[in-house]
Order: structure tokens, then C-alpha cells, then sequence
């Protein structure tokens, strides 16, 4: 704290004020306690980290989030000199460890590996929460995108999203469509799709990706928007055919699979990201330390093959990139949940 700062204001006022004849002995006693009056200097002007670090991921271990936040954390650990205590925290769609975070306090030991979910769809979906997502968590950089593609049963007799959008439309109401579970992304992935394209569908819903690939894989439904790393492999075998990745661009992983966009429906993107976040409130200091490691930290060849060889992309921004990716994304959701109806389970 610099001799000029506000905080010493009321100390150098009580020493103008005070009697000449005051003695020694008791300047050392008034002296200590203004100094406990004043406020401690904020977690930014202290050296950081000096303890370990908690990442809370807000989904059940396993998932995406684990398989793109964990090796992340690792990286970090090394490059900051702290532990990083990865600890999943699922619930409510993501929002129970969106929440502990936010409410946490705001000296950049607790941190929140995000994802579209809980800092897009949940802003709509969700008629109350106990925090504001744009309000109380501050954005640090994305880490990957996971490009959700539609995939189709093989027996449908479709190649492409041009001959599905002619097959939906001579079959009206036939076609059974899955997702993983009301209000996911899988879920209004499809709602976006069948209204740009004006087509109609039964919508089938299931708890998670697991039982909805189950049941495409024996032909119960035939369609399904799924994550590129949950069905690369089926994919590549021949047991799923890929139609379209729903992404603004082709995916790394699947290049010779076009984009929803580019097959006629123009417009239409859907990116399932995931980054990293923090209490609103934390320094400036400590944002631009972390930003920049992940930036580092993503940019290392064998996180990158890591990342690509399971299907994801890796991908780093600036905190106020993430921030406008969040802002963009509430309205194109909100719109899509309004129209469809989509509600929670």
C-alpha cells in the first residue's frame, strides 16, 4: 500500500489531531490499533497461490467436462506450484457447482470448469437460480469444444441432412428422434434444426447419452445430435452414419463430415464449449495469470493430442471473448427454449 492510498487517510488524520505532549508509550499503543482499522490489502496484492486450488466441476466424474478439465488441472498444477483438488459436484444441471463457485469467495481458490450448459441453457431453462450467471462468475478463457454431431441409425436411408429433411418431411410426425434429456443440448440441438428446416418429429428423451445410444444402436429411434467423443468410435466402425456436426465450422476430428450449415440449413450453429471461470470479483491480476496459463497450457503439443485424440478441440480465448460467447449464446437458447416449450425433467 503506497503512502498515498485512502486507507492511510484516517490514521494521518488522528496524528495532525493529537497533542504534541503525547508520549512515546502512547503512540505505541494508538498506532497498532488504527492500523487494525484499516482494511487488509485485497488477495490481488498478495502473492498467489499460495495454498491449493479447487476446481469444481459441476457434472458427474466421467464426462466431458472430466475428460477436457482434468488433464487442464494437471498442466496447471505444475505451472503454478499448487494442487489442484479436481471435485465434481453434480446436480440440478450443472448449477449446483456453478453456484458453490459463485459463491465462493473471490480470491482465485475456487474455480468452476464450465460448459455451455450451465452458462447458456440454464440462464432460460431454469425459472430460478441462486446466482446470476452473467453477474457472478467471471469468465478466464474456453479450454475445448466438443462438436456435437447428428448421427443416424444405419438403417435410415438418409447420407446427408438434405435427404433427412426430405425423408422427415414425406414422413410428418414418424421419425423418432432422441436426446439425452429434456433442455439438454442434445436436446434443442435438435428443436433449432426441426424448426429451421421445418420438419416434424417425435421427440424421445432420455436420462444421458448411454440409454439414448442404446436404444439408436438397436433401432428403437433413428436420429440423435451426441458429442463427437461419445460416438467417434461407432462412427468410425460403420454402426452409426454421421450426418452433419452442428458446429459453425467442420470438426478437426471428422473433417470430411459437413456442418448443418453447410448443408442447407445457413445459419444454424451450435457449439458445445467449455471453459474456465471464477467468483465475480476476482482481480484482475489473478484472471490474467490464469488466462495466460491456459492459453500456455493449451498450446503444449501433447495437451493438444490428448485433447484431439478423444474428439475435442482445444480451444483458449480472452475473458471478455468468453464473455460475449456467453451473452450470444443466453439469447440464441433463450429464443429456442421459448419456441420449443423444452422444460426440465
Amino acid at each position: 500500500m503506497s503512502p498515498a492510498s485512502p486507507r492511510t487517510a484516517p490514521l494521518r488524520a488522528r496524528e495532525a489531531c493529537r497533542p504534541a505532549a503525547i508520549g512515546t508509550a502512547a503512540a505505541a499503543v494508538l498506532l497498532p490499533a488504527v492500523l487494525m482499522a484499516v482494511p487488509a490489502a485485497p488477495a490481488s496484492a498478495q502473492a498467489w497461490p499460495t495454498r491449493p486450488i479447487r476446481l469444481v466441476a459441476p457434472f458427474p466424474p466421467a464426462g466431458a467436462v472430466d475428460l477436457v478439465g482434468r488433464p487442464i488441472a494437471a498442466r496447471l498444477q505444475e505451472t503454478l506450484g499448487q494442487q489442484i483438488l479436481f471435485e465434481n459436484r453434480p446436480g440440478a444441471g450443472g448449477n449446483i457447482g456453478a453456484e458453490i463457485v459463485a459463491k465462493a469467495p473471490p480470491d482465485g481458490y475456487v474455480l468452476l470448469m464450465a460448459a455451455v450448459t450451465t452458462h447458456s441453457i440454464s440462464a432460460t431453462l431454469f425459472q430460478k437460480l441462486g446466482y446470476d450467471l452473467q453477474k457472478d462468475l467471471a469468465p478466464i478463457s474456453l479450454a475445448a469444444n466438443s462438436p456435437h454431431v447428428l448421427i443416424a441409425h444405419p438403417s435410415l436411408p438418409v447420407k446427408n441432412v438434405q435427404d433427412l429433411i426430405a425423408l422427415a418431411r414425406s414422413r410428418p410426425g414418424q421419425l423418432s428422434w432422441a436426446s439425452q434429456g429434456n433442455g439438454t443440448l442434445s436436446h434443442l440441438e435438435q428443436e433449432l434444426m426441426r424448426s429451421m428446416a421445418k420438419i416434424d418429429a417425435v421427440h424421445v428423451p432420455y436420462k444421458g447419452s448411454a440409454p439414448a445410444l442404446a436404444d439408436l444402436f438397436g433401432g428403437q429411434v433413428v436420429l440423435l445430435f451426441d458429442s463427437v467423443p461419445a460416438v467417434l468410435h461407432h462412427i468410425r466402425s460403420g454402426k452409426l452414419r454421421a450426418l452433419a456436426v452442428a458446429t459453425s465450422r467442420r470438426s478437426n476430428v471428422l473433417p470430411d463430415v459437413p456442418t448443418v450449415a453447410e448443408s442447407g440449413l445457413k445459419g444454424y450453429a451450435a457449439e458445445n464449449w467449455f471453459g474456465m471461470m471464477a467468483p465475480a470479483g476476482v482481480s484482475k491480476e489473478i484472471i490474467t495469470r490464469l488466462n495466460g496459463e491456459i492459453v500456455k497450457a493449451l498450446a503444449t503439443p501433447e495437451l493438444r493430442k490428448r485433447l484431439l485424440d478423444i474428439g475435442f478441440e482445444p480451444r483458449s480465448s480472452t475473458p471478455d471473448e468468453l464473455r460475449a460467447i456467453i451473452a450470444s449464446e443466453i439469447a440464441l437458447w433463450a429464443k429456442v427454449i421459448r419456441e420449443s416449450g423444452a422444460k426440465i425433467e
